[in-house]
């Protein structure tokens, strides 16, 4: 191997001084065919030779475990295989999870879906920070739901993701809607999905009670598989970039308000990219599924003692009661405007929500 001072000399003579092979081989005292193997190509491939890895006995294995379980964690991997003999380090182990993952992810593709109108809802949340209520913090999420062939958009904001928020949060929107799609898409949320494993999907109970009452069919994602309800996706992006950024908010009430303007002036009259109309325009609620007559009651609920003070504890506040019910437990039910105490069907009394943290409210009803 010649070094690079002969290397840079060939060159130089070759290319600058114009010299023939002949002259620069007698000169240099090297052969015309390693002067033309060098002037073609200057720097030689590096010839590496592969070592051996510890993971190669075992990498067969590890396919099979991660065809059962693709996201199975590098710890339990390198359990799994110290079993069969393998005495590396985790670090090898979780070196090349990173690669067959990173390969696989860039592998993967999709088919980009254009459902009929009426035919697909699909939902989910994002996180938006938090309000301050006198120095006491309520995060903040945004529940969206876009129908998937006009991508119309609802949106709401609420300071819990309970079962019972969700729920209503679909209830509004299929009443803004006019009605309910065939099928509505879901993340693997746990308010929605109890269970889920390869493709076997068990669904709360609760919810699919919820689905019946509305006729829907519920569909779940497969996991760690955003692009399976990718309009609703881009729809939380599109709200984080076009309606959060320079506003200011009272209250829940503010926000709800602010973004009820924005959907309706801007996000569903915007002519969208894909479609070439806006979502107003090529929205048909004719296709969807009529709503039932009568809404189940879905608020908040709990059950809660009324103690000597007249007062019974909801969601970190204070609310009285009459004396009669002191030592009794009742009912309190809630949404995002009001909290109501029950005896049994019976409502006793009713207070506007408030979303501060250790107030009293009703002592001057009951003193």
């Amino acid at each position: 191997m010649l070094t690079a001072d002969q290397i840079n000399t060939i060159h130089r003579l070759h290319l600058i001084e114009k010299w023939s092979l002949r002259k620069i081989a007698r000169h240099l005292r090297i052969g015309r065919r390693t002067i033309a193997k060098y002037i073609e190509t200057p720097t030689p491939p590096h010839t590496r030779r592969d070592r051996a890895s510890k993971l190669d006995p075992f990498k067969a294995v590890i396919s099979e475990l991660l065809e059962r379980d693709p996201t199975a964690p590098a710890t339990v991997i390198a359990e799994r295989i110290r079993t069969l003999g393998f005495d590396g380090g985790i670090t090898i182990v979780k070196d090349y999870l990173l690669a067959v993952r990173t390969a696989a992810k860039n592998r993967r593709a999709y088919v980009r879906m254009e459902p009929g109108p009426g035919e697909r809802f699909e939902v989910d949340w994002g996180h938006f920070g938090a309000l301050l209520y006198n120095g006491s913090a309520r995060k903040l999420y945004a529940f969206c739901l876009v129908e998937c062939h006009s991508r119309k958009m609802y949106l709401e904001f609420t300071h819990t993701q309970s079962f019972e928020t969700f729920v209503r949060c679909h209830i509004h929107a299929f009443e803004e809607m006019a009605g309910c799609a065939r099928e509505i898409w879901f993340d693997n949320l746990a308010t929605a999905v109890a269970e889920h494993e390869g493709n076997l999907i068990r669904f709360n109970p609760r919810f699919l009670t919820f689905a019946r009452e509305y006729g829907f069919i519920p569909r779940a994602c497969h996991v760690a598989a955003a692009w399976e309800k990718g309009k609703v996706e881009r729809a939380i992006g599109y709200i984080r970039q076009a309606f959060w950024p320079l506003r200011t908010f009272a209250d829940l009430d503010d926000v709800n308000a602010q973004a009820k303007q924005w959907i309706e002036h801007t996000a569903n009259q915007r002519k969208h990219r894909e479609t070439g109309q806006s979502p107003d325009e090529r929205f048909q609620s004719e296709f969807l599924r009529p709503l039932p007559l009568l809404h189940a009651d879905y608020r908040d609920t709990s059950d809660a003692l009324v103690d000597k003070q007249l007062r019974l504890c909801f969601d970190g506040n204070r609310y009285c009661a009459p004396p009669k019910y002191v030592g009794r437990n009742l009912t309190v039910k809630a949404d995002s405007h009001s909290v109501s105490i029950y005896d049994q069907p019976k409502e006793i009394v009713s207070y506007v929500r408030s979303w501060e943290r250790g107030r009293t409210f009703g002592a001057e009803r009951f003193q």
